[in-house]
């Protein structure tokens, strides 16, 4: 008597409930402990803690450091767990000190293998496309400054003979001026689920033609695709199949026609230069192009061509791979980070996969650098790679010299690098914000500003930025406020033209004023810039 009715009712598993009232109000704990606190034998609490985690209400595993490193199975409440996650992850959160965004624009480079121990070969560059992967970079950049950067030996060779073996591909991303465009890298396996989503062009007559003779799914050369359009002149038929490749829906097995098309000096597809026809485009008995209309076809449209695969139809799997691939090229993801990135979705949805990432262990979430909001996510080892390219960094401001490389005489030099401002090592107009231009308005009220546009660029040193060189290098924007700083930059500017990534440069204007008349002009002319009517020039070797 006495006795509340909840407690004298019999219940359909007594000992299980027993059992998971322990598990609810303990830690992890193994089946000996919850034995001897309730005088039970082992085997039998061992099958009834089998019974409650195939249930879903306890989870088993190793959760606990063991000296001697004993593996000893543990049970512990799912909900209990999941506690002990979120605030093991809010600790990890508050260890990590923000670094100086400066700090985050020399950590790039070096993730990125264009600072340090740079990568070599055949496996080097399937690397640097496994992480350079489904971003859009200028066509015109890729092998002439985004791929030598991070490959001490890049050779289009080597490109060529992972592309024929069927390891990567490429697709078109956007149409630029001037026959330059936007494409995009990527790995065989992976281009469902990076490549970008194509952008649905002004369809006409002739495009759907060209999607019709290419949807078997094989790969056709040009007079094949001339042949299956008999009534299209090869003007419209180039022009309308770089129309679909810089839509995102045609590529090829090769870069070699890009490559003839950035080299042309015409528009694509024009045949200005060509000799006329010397037969019309008929055919003999319905069977096949007239023999004297067979010519060989023109460089830029050299290769097989075929469709792109379709986007993957399953949203969650192409969410995942856009996050752990951009995780993988940044090592340090912020807001500013992907919309550069241009991600389907923004940051709302990507962050929702890298908070699951955070619960599974495959990322960190903290305040790493300073001024760019909470939501900032690191993969393994970044945040601490960033930490101690900033203890670098404190080190050379103390000690009064540059943080870089030994330049032989036991003195430390400025690290100075030369990227193309849409380059993805390249953090400023992306996780940092461009500086205010030192440029004041020019004589139509119009003031030069910095952004990630093609053919621009920029040079930083040791994650400063230096100077940022308009497209075709007539206008010059400099923030050095130090000899020091600006010297190594224009340095490293000029053996960038002799080298011949940039062609020939002719600085006009700088910071706003003509050249010839500005303060940067005795710099340029230092390292070998020669003064012309028109500005400072320099000819690649």
């Amino acid at each position: 008597m006495g006795v509340p009715e909840a407690f004298t009712e019999p219940v359909k598993d007594p000992l299980g409930d027993l059992l998971a009232r322990y598990a609810r109000t303990h830690g992890p704990f193994i089946a000996a402990e919850a034995a001897g606190r309730f005088g039970l034998g082992t085997a039998v609490v061992v099958g009834t803690l089998h019974r409650l985690t195939a249930g879903g209400r306890l989870v088993q595993g190793e959760f606990r450091p063991v000296e001697g490193h004993t593996a000893t199975v543990e049970w512990c409440d799912a909900e209990v767990l999941r506690r002990l996650r979120r605030r093991s992850l809010a600790a990890l959160r508050q260890e990590v000190e923000p670094v100086p965004p400066r700090t985050l624009a020399a950590f790039l480079p070096q993730w990125q293998h264009l600072a340090g121990h740079r990568l070599r070969g055949v496996d080097g560059l399937y690397r640097v496309v496994e992480q350079l992967q489904g971003t859009a970079l200028p066509a015109s950049a890729l092998e002439k400054l985004i791929l030598p950067a991070r490959l001490s030996d890049y050779s289009p060779e080597h490109l060529n003979e992972l592309m024929v073996a069927g390891e990567i591909g490429w697709a078109g991303a956007g149409a630029l001026p001037g026959k330059d465009g936007w494409i995009s890298l990527h790995l065989a396996e992976n281009a469902h689920l990076l490549r970008p989503e194509p952008v649905a062009p002004a369809l006409t007559p002739v495009h759907t033609e060209l999607l019709a003779a290419l949807a078997g799914g094989y790969g056709l050369l040009y007079r094949q695709l001339a042949d299956r359009l008999p009534d299209t002149a090869d003007s419209a038929l180039t022009e309308a199949l770089w129309d679909l490749v810089w839509a995102g829906y045609v590529t090829n097995d090769s870069l070699a026609p890009l490559r003839a098309l950035l080299g042309s000096g015409r528009t694509a597809g024009a045949t200005a230069h060509r000799a006329p026809r010397a037969t019309p485009r008929g055919r003999i008995g319905g069977a096949g192009r007239a023999y004297g209309a067979r010519r060989p076809a023109p460089p830029t449209v050299a290769g097989r061509w075929s469709l792109l695969p379709e986007p993957a139809a399953e949203p969650t799997a192409r969410a995942a791979a856009q996050a752990q691939t951009l995780l993988d090229r940044h090592g340090l993801l912020t807001r500013g980070t992907v919309a550069a990135e241009r991600v389907p979705g923004g940051f709302a949805g990507v962050y929702r996969v890298l908070s699951a990432f955070e619960e599974r262990g495959r990322a960190r979430r903290g305040y790493f650098v300073e001024g760019l909001g909470g939501a900032q996510f690191a993969m393994d080892g970044a945040a601490d790679r960033l930490r101690s390219v900033n203890g670098r960094l404190e080190r050379a401001g103390a000690q009064g010299w540059a943080a870089g490389a030994p330049d032989g005489r036991g003195a430390e030099q400025p690290e100075a690098l030369v990227l193309a401002a849409a380059d993805p090592a390249n953090a400023y107009g992306a996780a940092l914000p461009w500086p205010e231009p030192p440029a004041a308005e020019d004589a139509k009220g119009t003031a030069h500003r910095p952004g990630r546009k093609a053919g621009a660029l920029v040079v930083l040193v040791d994650g400063e930025l230096v100077l940022y060189v308009e497209r075709g290098g007539k206008s010059l924007l400099s923030w050095a406020g130090d000899a020091a700083v600006l010297e190594p930059a224009v340095r490293a500017l000029a053996q960038a033209v002799r080298a011949g990534a940039l062609g020939s440069v002719t600085v006009e204007r700088a910071n706003g004023e003509a050249a010839l008349t500005s303060p940067l002009g005795q710099a340029l002319e230092a390292v070998g810039f020669t003064p012309t009517p028109r500005g400072y020039r320099l000819r690649a070797s």
